[in-house]
């Protein structure tokens, strides 16, 4: 008699558990594929799902069409770019978020909000399981199953990715045979591409190999910083309470902000990200990352910040950035701690009011001018110009006495110790 299969989570479907599938479907190679073969596998019904995070270039209704092609019996699109920058984009702007010091998070910071609208799908749908394109050796298979299994238990996952043992050239195989359609051609292996509205990731082909320099068809996005234009531009950003508002001036909505420091920082070269990063699943993988509105507007946040908040605020706030930061990278967002390190940062923002100008010049973004009403800043106490005024030099020698004063002492008697 053959010994049950262990289920090795609580949540993951059991194919005689698999009627009715809600697909995370981009229209790519993964999800195309894994649209008939679930169909083929499973003997289950398939409803596709597509969320728009203000990926660039997409035509929705042909991605629609393409799932009805495959075999659909429901596709869904819907635009959540609104969502996606009001409650997931400007937590991060507010608390600095750079995973590892220069992945700015935009994969992450999706992945749960496309999870969340999956299972309101899934229960409008009557779908009982869950499907998505991840690999196992990623993050985002975690961050999408712990949503899932968080909000809602009595659905179940499939990740047939994990287990059908196709690389990519065996998927343009199956895609072939099955007469799927595919991006660009199926004569070569694509990048494999994610984006949104704050970036881009590209993986496979040559990004593996340490000892490869960037080809330069990976930079779809961001201009290559040696082509980018010879003269520099300037430009404003101005925040109120920690939230983005206007553009060189003029107020807008926060989706066509994003858009417009998107497009300054691809003109200039600005965000292109060649790093190595630590995976939750115990990888380092090399990654590449085009960032621009995200190189431009954590730039001018992080500047903004510094100014109006005190030397105390900015030694401790720098540790709670990067912890919020790793536990959305870690596929944590529902993790209370985030939420009651979102409840400081919104505390501290508060402050968080002013302009802050930036210079773009072939692929450098730096802080050139800095604006607040709440600035913890006096020109007539840092100027240098004059030796009085409302600082006390005088004060001075007293204050290093006192501050020095443990330092000095611990200083003499390790030198005791010492023999000395």
């Amino acid at each position: 008699m053959t010994e049950p299969r262990t289920r090795t989570a609580s949540y993951l479907a059991e194919p005689d558990e698999v009627h009715r599938v809600l697909l995370l479907y981009s229209g790519g190679l993964d999800t195309s594929v894994m649209l008939k073969w679930i169909q083929d596998e499973y003997d289950a019904e398939v409803v596709a799902l597509t969320i728009n995070l203000g990926q660039p270039g997409e035509d929705y209704d042909v991605v629609k069409g393409k799932a009805t092609m495959l075999g659909a019996v429901a596709a869904e699109v819907v635009d959540a770019r609104e969502e996606f920058a009001r409650d997931f984009i400007v937590p991060a702007i507010k608390a600095n978020a750079n995973y590892g010091l220069h992945y700015p998070l935009f994969t992450a910071l999706g992945r749960p909000l496309i999870a969340k609208i999956a299972v309101d799908y899934a229960r409008k749908h009557g779908c009982d399981t869950i499907a998505h394109g991840c690999t196992g050796k990623g993050n985002d298979q975690v961050r999408i199953e712990a949503t899932v299994a968080t909000l809602a238990p009595e659905l179940k996952v499939i990740a047939p990715v994990r287990g059908w043992m196709m690389g990519r050239e065996e998927e343009i195989a199956y895609a072939r045979e099955h007469g799927i359609p595919i991006k660009g051609g199926a004569e070569t292996t694509p990048y494999s591409i994610d984006d949104n509205l704050w970036g881009r990731s590209s993986e496979g082909k040559w990004i593996e190999d340490l000892d490869h320099a960037p080809d330069d068809d990976v930079f779809q996005l961001v201009t290559r910083p040696e082509l980018a234009p010879d003269e520099a531009e300037t430009v404003t950003v101005t925040f109120e309470r920690g939230v983005p508002v206007a553009w060189n001036g003029e107020r807008m909505e926060l989706v066509p902000l994003l858009e417009a420091a998107a497009d300054a920082g691809i003109k200039h070269g600005v965000g292109i990200v060649d790093h190595i990063e630590d995976r939750i699943v115990g990888l380092k993988v090399r990654d590449i990352y085009e960032v621009p509105a995200a190189e431009i507007l954590l730039t001018a946040h992080a500047e903004l910040e510094r100014l109006v908040c005190t030397i105390h605020q900015n030694q401790f706030k720098s540790d709670l950035d990067r912890q919020w930061g790793y536990l959305v990278y870690a596929g944590l967002w529902w993790e209370p701690l985030r939420t009651d390190l979102d409840a400081y940062m919104d505390s501290v923002n508060e402050q968080v009011t002013g302009t802050i100008g930036l210079k773009l010049f072939k692929g450098s973004c730096r802080a050139v001018t800095r604006e607040s009403p709440n600035a913890v800043y006096d020109a007539q106490l840092a100027t240098f110009e004059t030796s009085g005024g409302l600082f006390s030099q005088q004060a001075s020698p007293g204050f290093i006495e006192l501050w020095s004063l443990q330092s000095r002492l611990a200083h003499q008697l390790r030198q005791r110790g010492d023999g000395s």
